[in-house]
């Protein structure tokens, strides 16, 4: 360029020479020396000013060359940094109804992208969602450092030149693609949210109202139109249900459980159509959509975790069922090994068999335990927290409640074992008397010679002393004795003969061993003689004494002894003698 000036500065000064040279020569030589030296002047002046715009446009053009170069090295630095972080920042998307639109990553001012975001996302569904929509107004107004997006006279969005840099695209380019996107969504929106579709939801819930009830009009009619029709060819049909000698269900209880069981059948059905209806009402209009769903969702949820929890529990099942049936055949084969040595098919030394019944009830309830022991684990939400604390807590409360009921367990099983008496064995237990008629695990039932029953706690009959008269008359013979007191003025052989006597004539009284008597107490007015013989009916007991004490009486009458014992020797004053006169002998 430098060269290109200096050329033309020369062949203009050539130019000039060669035209003064070929002008006629003057007369006054001087006069053209000062001109040429003029032009010559001129022409420097020229050349210099020309010589400071080329230095000047020179100037201008490397400033304007370096501008354009630190512009195109700053965008390039941008364009690298955008790259680097466009793989570690996700961006904000836009999301509107489900559908992703774009992805903000730039801030613009102070705003952050989910503020941007956010901001848009209100817009658009305050346009499309209205009830009236411009189809020309969404326009794109480009701005000197920006280029927004308008919706009418509200700012959509601006978009600047990091946001093209983002995109790869110049900010115009993605002002135009983001402003069809935005159109197109309100369109949709005002389709799904618009005048129109309200009116159309109108008309679908006044319909699907008249349906409902229509349908439940018709459910009710045929109700009650064909309740007793039923209900009568049912009765005609069918016969009381009995199982062996007792009537499960008369026709009057089948009658009553059909019209139950239809009016229940009615009201699903009318629950049923509420389930499908309600929904759809809901459904007729975009805003309430979702409650279609929740509601759904309170029906549908459940059996569909039922199902689920079914389905998972399946393979515990069988394993349970396995189990289940492994202990009941395992306590059949106890049910019929115990009976065997019960019925005493089965002899083991040392184990008798009225230990079979209470041994077997043992072992099963063991059995049981255990199966419940392994099963336990197994049942569904068994390892949960409140599954194990509702277990923990039924086990203390029956454990502090039924301390009293476990007492009575124990004894019953020890006393079992013990075999202090039998059912049928005469016992007392402290002042009652009785035969055992029941023994249970917790309690045992003696029936006194009154015929009253008593209920006696294993517990207490553990802890205090109970007499077998039945099992001491079986092996050793049960002694009946009784007590008389007579004054000294009578001769003891005398008595003595007189109880052997009594005892001779009552029934039941063994004469081997033979009875005898024996003197007790001397006393300070009276002797106390015993009489004592051996019995084997110890169920006669009640019997046996009061026949013995008849006898006794009847012994000492007919032989003018009188039963008393008196304290102080007094005159009778002629009072008679205090035996029955006919038994006084003449």
């Amino acid at each position: 360029m430098k060269y290109y000036y200096r050329f033309i500065l020369l062949f203009v000064v050539l130019m000039i020479g060669s035209l003064v040279h070929a002008q006629e020569p003057s007369a006054n030589t001087d006069s053209l020396n000062s001109e040429k030296d003029s032009l010559v002047q001129a022409l420097l002046g020229q050349i210099q000013e020309l010589q400071m715009q080329s230095i000047m446009m020179r100037e201008q053009l490397e400033k304007s060359g370096e501008a354009a170069r630190n512009d195109s090295l700053r965008l390039a630095r941008r364009k690298s940094r955008i790259d680097s972080l466009r793989n570690i920042t996700p961006g904000a998307p836009l999301i509107v109804e489900g559908d992703t639109l774009f992805i903000l990553y730039n801030r613009r001012g102070g705003i952050t992208p989910e503020a941007r975001v956010e901001d848009i996302y209100e817009k658009i569904m305050e346009i499309g969602t209205g009830l009236t929509l411009h189809t020309d107004s969404v326009y794109i107004f480009d701005a000197d450092f920006s280029t927004d997006i308008m919706a009418g006279n509200e700012l959509m969005m601006s978009i600047t030149d990091f946001d093209g840099l983002w995109q790869n695209k110049s900010r115009q380019e993605l002002a135009a693609d983001y402003c069809k996107i935005i159109e197109a969504k309100i369109q949709q929106l005002h389709a799904e949210y618009g005048l129109k579709r309200k009116l159309i939801g109108v008309l679908y819930v006044i319909g699907s109202m008249v349906a409902l009830g229509l349908l439940i009009w018709a459910t009710n009619y045929c109700y009650r139109r064909w309740r007793y029709r039923l209900l009568r060819r049912l009765l005609h049909r069918t016969r009381p249900l009995t199982i062996k000698d007792y009537e499960v269900l008369n026709l009057h209880r089948q009658g009553v459980l059909f019209l139950t069981g239809f009016n229940v059948l009615r009201w699903l059905v009318i629950l049923m159509l509420l389930f499908i209806f309600v929904p759809m009402f809901f459904a007729a209009f975009p805003e309430t959509k979702s409650f279609t769903y929740t509601i759904f969702g309170y029906v549908w949820n459940p059996f569909v975790s039922i199902l689920k929890s079914i389905v998972g529990f399946l393979p515990n099942f069988f394993r349970i069922i396995v189990i289940i049936l492994c202990f009941r055949y395992l306590v059949k084969g106890l049910h019929y090994l115990m009976n065997e040595i019960g019925s005493g098919n089965l002899k083991i030394s040392g184990f008798y068999a009225d230990w079979a019944q209470p041994t077997y009830l043992i072992l099963r309830v063991l059995c049981y335990s255990f199966m419940i022991v392994m099963i336990w684990p197994l049942l569904p939400s068994s390892d949960s927290q409140v599954f194990q604390g509702v277990s923990v807590f039924i086990g203390v409360i029956v454990s502090l409640g039924s301390s009293s009921i476990i007492g009575n367990v124990m004894a019953g099983m020890v006393m079992t074992y013990m075999r202090p008496f039998h059912v049928g064995d005469f016992i007392k237990y402290g002042d009652t008397e009785g035969f055992v008629i029941e023994k249970t695990v917790l309690v045992t039932r003696i029936r006194t010679r009154k015929n009253d029953v008593i209920t006696i706690p294993n517990a207490n009959l553990m802890t205090s002393q109970t007499t077998n008269y039945t099992f001491s008359a079986h092996n050793y013979g049960v002694i009946v004795h009784t007590k008389v007191t007579i004054g000294y003025d009578m001769p003891w052989q005398q008595i003595r003969d007189l109880l052997l006597a009594a005892a001779a004539k009552t029934a039941h009284l063994q004469k081997k061993p033979e009875p005898f008597v024996r003197i007790t107490t001397l006393d300070d007015f009276y002797v106390e003689y015993e009489i004592n013989a051996y019995t084997r009916k110890s169920e006669l007991l009640g019997d046996i004494y009061s026949e013995l004490h008849q006898n006794i009486l009847d012994s000492f009458h007919s032989n003018g002894v009188e039963i008393m014992s008196p304290h102080i020797f007094a005159h009778r004053n002629n009072l008679d003698v205090q035996i029955p006169p006919q038994q006084v002998k003449k």
